[in-house]
């Protein structure tokens, strides 16, 4: 029997480590399909405070697991498939293995929604593809850069994109962007952004080293292969929320995120279960909101124990 388990170790999972394991708590932290998260995709990290000069991803993500680690958090390598929260005593079962505990942080995160294209994979993560304009906007500064989508989400990229780059193509696979209309407006209007409409992004283009070069594009209208040549495709067509196993325990909203209990960021309805992070999130999605929330989540379960 636990009194915490923490459910990822990307900085929502992580912080929260760190906190109940200052706590005393010790904490398990069972950490799924992506250890350290989706921090650990990106190259280079400059938006985090404390560090000046940027540091790798997968750099501050190994260092969040020893600092959890020295206070007494431990890790298991496990995905958990389904849970029972019916009972004061909190059951989760994996594959192979069911563990038992009086409270739970659940910090699974989120996972990018993809093309599924040749190149994508090759050359995410560093290589020009990228699903954060936020994290890694800056790297393309008076480049050409193309975004794919057509909801607030691409918008919001493209825009953000104009205080770096010289151009940027809007990739959409309609006619006109499903944003709401102020997004529309603020991004059509944009002199940088040059949308590319009724086309569906085929390949993701190599150079000679392996970065990106360009996209394939093909027209829906008249079936013709394209190619638009760029430096960096920034990929906002959503995210899915790795929340598959709460379906029947927690509240979801229509995307699948757990939506916390009204008046607290980070308690659900049921007493003992917390949420963090980009799972619950679907606003912000940066790794220090993230690890705002893990704190507030592993502060709540100390407290929420203590009454216990």
């Amino acid at each position: 029997m636990e009194n915490v388990i923490i459910l990822g170790t990307g900085c929502a999972g992580l912080t929260a480590a760190i906190y109940c394991a200052r706590a005393n708590l010790k904490p398990l932290v069972i950490e799924g399909v992506l250890p350290g998260g989706q921090l650990t995709t990106t190259s280079e990290v400059e938006n985090y405070p404390g560090f000046p000069e940027g540091i790798d991803g997968y750099t501050i993500m190994n260092q969040m697991r020893i600092q959890a680690e020295r206070f007494g958090s431990r890790y298991i390598n496990d995905n958990i498939k389904s849970v029972d929260f019916s009972r004061s005593v909190k059951k989760l079962n994996s594959e192979n293995n069911s563990y038992k505990s009086n409270s739970i942080i659940i910090a699974t995160g989120a996972s990018p929604r993809m093309l599924g294209i040749p190149g994508e994979n090759e050359m995410f993560g560093g290589k020009g593809v990228t699903t954060c304009a936020t994290c890694d906007g800056a790297f393309y500064q008076d480049m050409e850069v193309s975004v794919v989508g057509g909801g607030d989400s691409a918008c919001e990229e493209a825009l953000f994109l104009t205080r770096f780059c010289s151009k940027i193509y809007l990739i959409h696979r309609r006619d006109e962007l499903r944003a709401s209309k102020i997004m529309v407006d603020r991004t059509l209007a944009h002199k940088k952004i040059f949308p590319i409409w009724d086309s569906q992004v085929e390949a993701v283009l190599p150079d000679n080293e392996g970065n990106v070069r360009g996209i394939q594009l093909l027209s829906k209208k008249t079936g013709k292969m394209s190619e638009v040549l760029c430096k960096g495709v920034f990929i906002a067509i959503g995210h899915i929320p790795n929340t598959k196993p709460f379906h029947n325990s927690l509240t979801l909203d229509e995307a699948g995120y757990i939506v916390p209990k009204a008046g607290s960021q980070v308690k659900t309805h049921i007493p003992g279960i917390y949420v963090a992070g980009d799972c619950s999130d679907h606003i912000y999605r940066q790794a220090i909101t993230a690890a705002g929330m893990g704190c507030q989540a592993a502060i709540e379960t100390e407290r929420w124990l203590a009454q216990q």
